[in-house]
C-alpha cells in the first residue's frame, strides 16, 4: 500500500473512486454524443466560455467583497480567523443555493414549457421549494456555526 501511495499519491479507495467517476463520465459522454454530437459539443464549449468569462469573475468578485466586508482578510489576528470561519458558513449555503437556482432556472422563473404536460405535476412549486431549500441551507449552516462557536468556548474554559 505504501508503494501505491508513493506512486499515485493517495490510497487504493481513492483510485477506485476516481476510476469509477471516469467510467461514469465516459458512459454519459458516449450516450450524449450518439444523438446530436454537434449540439452537445456546442453546449460544452458554450458552458466553458460562459463559466470562464462571465461566472468566474462574478463569483470571485462577490467572494472577495464578502471577505472584505466580514473582515476575513486579516490573517494575522484571531478576529480575522473567526471572521473567515463565519464567512464560510454564509458562503457554502449561498453557493449551493445559487447552483440549485442555476440548474432549475427555467422552472423557478416559470419559463419551462413542458413540465406540467410531461409529468402531470404542478410546475408552480419550484420557486417556493427553492426558497424553502435555501432557507433550510442557511438555517443548518447557522446552527453548525453556533455549535462550533459554543464548542470553542466550552473547550477554552476547561
Amino acid at each position: 500500500m505504501t508503494r501505491l501511495r508513493r506512486l499515485y499519491g493517495a490510497g487504493p479507495l481513492h483510485l477506485l473512486a476516481l476510476a469509477a467517476c471516469f467510467a461514469l463520465a465516459w458512459y454519459a459522454g458516449t450516450r450524449l454524443l450518439t444523438y446530436q454530437p454537434a449540439r452537445v459539443a456546442l453546449w460544452f464549449v458554450g458552458a466553458a466560455v460562459v463559466h470562464d468569462l462571465v461566472l468566474h469573475p462574478l463569483y470571485s468578485a462577490a467572494d472577495r467583497a464578502g471577505r472584505v466586508a466580514s473582515g476575513a482578510l486579516r490573517h494575522g489576528s484571531a478576529q480575522g480567523v473567526r471572521a473567515a470561519i463565519g464567512f464560510n458558513h454564509v458562503r457554502f449555503p449561498a453557493m449551493l443555493s445559487a447552483l440549485l437556482f442555476l440548474v432549475w432556472l427555467p422552472e423557478i422563473l416559470g419559463l419551462g414549457s413542458g413540465y406540467d404536460s410531461t409529468t402531470g405535476l404542478d410546475g408552480s412549486r419550484f420557486l417556493p421549494n427553492w426558497l424553502l431549500i435555501t432557507a433550510c441551507l442557511f438555517a443548518a449552516s447557522a446552527l453548525a456555526y453556533f455549535v462550533r462557536i459554543a464548542a470553542g468556548r466550552a473547550g477554552g474554559r476547561s
